[in-house]
């Protein structure tokens, strides 16, 4: 005779049958293990025929939510990006008013480079750079700076004077020597040196500075003789002073340039006799 349980009914705790087969036959018996797998493959299909109708559009889309399973499992949701990558933002287009006012100031920052840059060529093209000259090659073209420049004395007595003090004075040997060629012309540069024993000024400075024994009454030795000052030509001739201290530098021959500047145009040795300085008051 079959076992009677105490509540008469068959399968209500596990390792019973299900339900009966059809012909009278029990379905197979199931253990706790079993029957919690069970339970899981048919949350498992639940959730796949959601997410088949959803796709299909009979049910409102929501966010996805992970599916808790009775005994703690989870189904994954849909896939999302790689662990660490960024989801780029969705790009802002520039509005057009700002887009304008962009190229017009980029054409404007051109138009202002492009003056610059012909500014610059022009000035170089009218006034050329003397930079990456060596002195000696600086002082051969005149310089030419007395046409646009307050570079030279204003009074011809002065002019001459300063011949004096810059080769007597200590200064730089550069220095030195575009002081003193630089107060002449292209000519008298040429005519100063030859008439001194030098090949050119840039030698001949130098080398007239170091026969200089007594700085003081040689560069005070030149002084002006006349209050009267002609406004073209005047020769200024060093055998009307008492030069010591150094050695005599001849005359010069001197005209008044641009801004009422004194160039110095000409020179030769003193005569022999020397000529009556100028007078007058």
């Amino acid at each position: 005779m079959a076992e009677q349980r105490d509540d008469g009914k068959p399968g209500n705790e596990p390792g019973t049958d299900i339900e009966p087969k059809a012909g009278g036959q029990p379905a197979p018996r199931l253990d706790e293990e079993q029957l919690r797998q069970f339970q899981q493959f048919q949350q498992f299909q639940d959730y796949l025929k959601f997410t088949e109708a959803q796709q299909q559009g009979l049910v409102p889309s929501q966010p996805a939510q992970p599916v808790t399973q009775h005994y703690g499992g989870q189904v994954p949701g849909p896939p999302g990006p790689p662990p660490g990558e960024l989801v780029p933002a969705p790009r802002q287009r520039v509005p057009r008013w700002l887009r304008r006012l962009g190229g017009k100031l980029l054409a404007w920052v051109i138009v202002i480079v492009l003056l610059c840059v012909g500014a610059t060529i022009a000035y170089r093209q009218i006034f050329p750079s003397d930079a990456g000259q060596d002195t000696a090659t600086f002082v051969q073209g005149g310089g030419g700076k007395h046409h646009t420049n307050q570079v030279l004395s204003t009074n011809p007595w002065e002019a001459v004077r300063a011949i004096y003090d810059t080769i007597g004075k200590p200064y730089p040997p550069a220095t030195r020597v575009e002081k003193v060629c630089l107060s002449m012309s292209e000519q008298a540069q040429a005519q100063f040196a030859r008439d001194l024993g030098y090949p050119d000024c840039a030698t001949a400075v130098p080398a007239l500075n170091a026969k200089v024994t007594d700085i003081t009454p040689y560069i005070y030795a030149v002084r002006p003789m006349s209050s009267v000052v002609p406004r073209q030509n005047l020769t200024i001739h060093s055998c009307w002073y008492n030069i010591r201290g150094g050695p005599l530098l001849g005359s010069f021959t001197l005209q008044e340039v641009e801004m009422g500047q004194w160039l110095i145009t000409g020179h030769a040795n003193s005569p022999d006799p020397c000529p009556a300085p100028p007078t007058g008051n």
